[in-house]
């Protein structure tokens, strides 16, 4: 099993990339999360991984972070969601995001994904409820309250994509209620 690769980076190709680990270049499957954080071609990089093996092939799939290895994980485990798709979905969403709307049981947030269709989404929300929106949810700060969620759910709403309005929460005091917390949401996203 290759848990970890460090090495320096030869190419990146979303979403792939070639590592040079000591000679021997692995080509390596990444999230766009993951992609976008990567350091200028030539640099040194060090990505967890999870090795795959197929019957027509060996994959190596890398991630920046634990957590971000760990929702791969628990996604692949899910009948009908291989890694194509679980790498789809940390592409959309990042780990947080993901976790938050498994713990919101919000499934419209998951059909943005392409390649996420309404019952794939459903059973992501059935079979992950515990287990990563319990784990990495609860250190998410937008889900830590029943005012948040009701604000996030309001700019959602208002058409405001997932990333707007997790940013707009993270500036908003933690006791803040619902309606001042929208209407300061509002504020400050219409500068």
């Amino acid at each position: 099993m290759i848990g970890k690769l460090t090495g320096t980076l030869l190419e990146k190709n979303p979403p792939e990339v070639l590592l040079d680990c000591h000679g021997v270049g692995y080509e390596v499957n990444v999230p766009m999360s993951t992609f976008y954080n990567l350091p200028a071609v030539g640099e040194r990089v060090s990505l967890l991984t999870q090795f795959i093996v197929r019957e027509d092939a060996q994959l190596l799939y890398g991630f920046a972070t634990a957590p971000e290895r760990q929702a791969f994980r628990e996604l692949i485990k899910i009948s009908g969601v291989g890694p194509r798709t679980a790498l789809s979905i940390l592409s959309g969403m990042g780990v947080a995001d993901l976790a938050q709307a498994i713990s919101l049981q919000e499934a419209g947030r998951l059909v943005k994904v392409p390649g996420i269709g309404k019952k794939t989404a459903e059973r992501l929300l059935l079979e992950l409820k515990g287990k990563l929106g319990a784990d990495i949810g609860a250190t998410h700060g937008a889900a830590a309250s029943d005012n948040q969620a009701d604000i996030l759910q309001a700019l959602l709403a208002l058409g405001y994509n997932d990333k707007e309005a997790a940013a707009a929460l993270k500036a908003l005091p933690a006791d803040v209620g619902v309606s001042d917390g929208i209407k300061l949401a509002l504020k400050a996203l219409a500068k």
